[in-house]
């Protein structure tokens, strides 16, 4: 799964990465500690006047279907599962419709040990070694209140989609590794599948499914770039918040998985 993660990018290297048609108009600040409810940004595209516009801007991480009563409901659809997103209710008409590219530089997941009977979670990094950008399959909706007035400010959400770890034993070590800590991962894609996933248009049935499981499966190749490594404990807490929290543990256990 993906409930915390990094960008920190400037705003123009991040345009330029993107290929976006334009800088963003926003104020896009470095952010090592991203929880759910953290404004993101997201890129998405349109169609003008029959060419591509792809654009960076704001949302909310946690999904706000137009039919949710309160901001209170994207606390629980920051991720979306990617075997079952068509169907349920929360996600089947964004993931016709409304596809995104959520950037991150890093994200983090908690590996869970027992030690002398008790469950200690260990907080740990996964990024590309090459430093390059993750891509993540995400969807996005519009939500302004079932008893907001016409004046109320329209909220843009989003979510990640996620799919099963790695769990083949012959596959490449970071793979195992990935596959150890944690059984869900966020689905990161190709620059190719990543324009193709933000592509405007509807799409159902077999189109739908097909692209779903090219996300999901393609998640291998782009992993075997990853490294993962153990990391600060501040990380932790969500009021801390630079770039100290990407630097490996003081002290590592000789054997992470």
């Amino acid at each position: 799964m993906c409930g915390r993660y990094v960008l920190a990018r400037a705003s123009g290297e991040l345009a330029r990465e993107l290929d976006l048609s334009e800088e963003p108009e926003w104020d896009l600040r470095p952010d090592w500690n991203i929880a759910p409810t953290k404004t993101v940004p997201i890129v998405v595209e349109t169609l003008v006047e029959g060419e591509l516009v792809r654009k960076l801007g704001p949302a909310r991480w946690g999904l706000l279907p137009p039919w949710v009563k309160d901001l209170t409901f994207s606390s629980r659809t920051f991720n979306a599962r990617s075997e079952t997103v068509a169907e349920k209710p929360s996600f089947r008409s964004a993931v016709r419709s409304r596809r995104a590219i959520v950037p991150a530089d890093a994200y983090y997941e908690w590996l869970t040990e027992t030690v002398n009977g008790k469950q200690v979670k260990r907080p740990h990094v996964v990024r590309p070694k090459d430093g390059s950008l993750l891509l993540f399959a995400g969807l996005w909706e519009t939500w302004q209140g079932p008893s907001a007035g016409e004046d109320a400010p329209v909220i843009v959400s989003t979510t990640i989609l996620t799919g099963p770890s790695p769990d083949d034993a012959d596959a490449a070590e970071v793979l195992r590794d990935l596959g150890a800590l944690h059984d869900r991962t966020p689905l990161a894609m190709t620059a190719e599948l990543a324009s193709e996933w933000v592509r405007p248009g509807k799409l159902e049935g077999d189109e739908l499914h097909s692209l779903l499981d090219r996300v999901r499966t393609g998640v291998t190749e782009v992993a075997q770039s990853w490294e993962i490594y153990e990391t600060n404990p501040a990380v932790g807490n969500t009021r801390n918040n630079g770039p100290e929290l990407l630097e490996p543990a003081d002290q590592i256990s000789p054997a992470l998985f």
